[in-house]
C-alpha cells in the first residue's frame, strides 16, 4: 500500500515521503496516528509541485552554494526538547527538522536528503551536522538539543551520562541473555527428564509385535511333544471264516 508520511517515521522514510508499506501496518499504526495518509494521484502531483517550488530557493551554481556554505559555517541552530534525566530524548531530532529550521530562521533552503544525519539525534548534546550543499560544497552546522527548560551541561557531564546510559543498557542486555539462557536450560532439562521416563515405561513393558510372535514361538517349542505312536489305536482284527 503506498502511503505519503506526514511526519518522520524511524526505519519508515521522512515526511513527505511517498512510501509503499504492509496494508496492515498502515491501516493499523501509521493512518490512526495520523503519521501517513493515503497516496491518491492528486495528493503525489500536489507534493511534486511543492518540492519544485522548493527547489528553486536552492543553490543552483557552485558560486551560490559557496555564499550559503558561509553562512550555514557561522551559524548555530538549537532545539529545545524534552528529555529524561540521563540526557535521553523523548523523540529524536531528524533531518527534516533541521531543514525546517534552517528556512525558518535563516531562510536558507536545504534539501533534507542532502544532510549527512545517518541517525536521528535521541541524546542532548552538541553536534555538527555536515551538509552537501552543492557538489564539492560542504558545510557543518552548529546543532545544540538542549532539554527543555534548561541549558546543555559541560561536556563532562555530557559524556558520563551518555556513558551511563551506555553501561545501564550493556547490563540490561546482559541480564537479558543470563534470563534466557537460564529459560532454555530449564527447558532442555524438563525434556530430557520426559525422554527418561519414557525409557524407564518401555523397559518394564511387555515387548509386542514381532518380538512378541518369536516368544510365543519359543515357548511353543518348549512344550513337550507326545509320541504320536502312542495315541494310535492298533488296527482291528478281520473276523475269522
Amino acid at each position: 500500500m503506498q502511503i505519503i508520511l506526514l511526519q518522520d517515521v524511524e526505519n519508515v522514510g521522512l515526511r513527505g515521503d511517498v512510501v509503499s508499506v504492509a496494508r496492515g501496518f498502515a491501516r493499523n499504526y501509521l493512518l490512526p496516528r495520523k503519521l501517513a495518509e493515503t497516496a491518491t494521484a492528486a495528493r503525489v502531483a500536489e507534493l511534486e509541485r511543492r518540492e519544485k517550488q522548493r527547489a528553486r530557493h536552492e543553490a543552483r551554481s557552485v558560486d551560490q552554494a559557496r555564499e550559503i556554505a558561509a553562512v550555514l559555517e557561522k551559524a548555530e541552530l538549537r532545539f529545545d526538547v524534552k528529555a529524561g534525566p540521563t540526557g535521553a530524548l523523548f523523540g529524536s531530532v531528524t533531518s527534516t527538522d533541521i531543514a525546517d529550521q534552517l528556512w525558518s530562521t535563516k531562510k536558507i533552503r536545504i534539501d533534507r536528503r542532502k544532510i549527512d544525519l545517518p541517525e536521528s539525534i535521541k541524546r542532548i548534546g552538541r553536534y555538527q551536522v555536515a551538509i552537501d550543499v552543492f557538489q564539492d560544497v560542504r558545510a557543518e552546522v552548529r546543532t545544540l538539543v538542549v532539554p527543555e527548560g534548561g541549558e546543555l551541561p559541560p561536556e563532562e557531564e555530557l559524556e558520563a551520562a551518555a556513558a551511563a546510559e551506555a553501561e545501564a543498557a550493556e547490563q540490561e542486555a546482559a541480564a537479558s541473555e543470563q534470563a534466557r539462557e537460564e529459560a532454555e536450560a530449564k527447558v532442555a532439562e524438563v525434556i530430557a527428564q520426559e525422554e527418561a521416563e519414557v525409557d524407564e515405561e518401555l523397559v518394564g513393558e511387555e515387548p509386542v509385535g514381532e518380538e512378541a510372535t518369536d516368544k510365543e514361538a519359543t515357548d511353543e517349542a518348549a512344550e513337550p511333544v507326545e509320541d504320536v505312536a502312542e495315541e494310535a489305536e492298533p488296527p482291528a482284527e478281520e473276523p475269522a471264516q
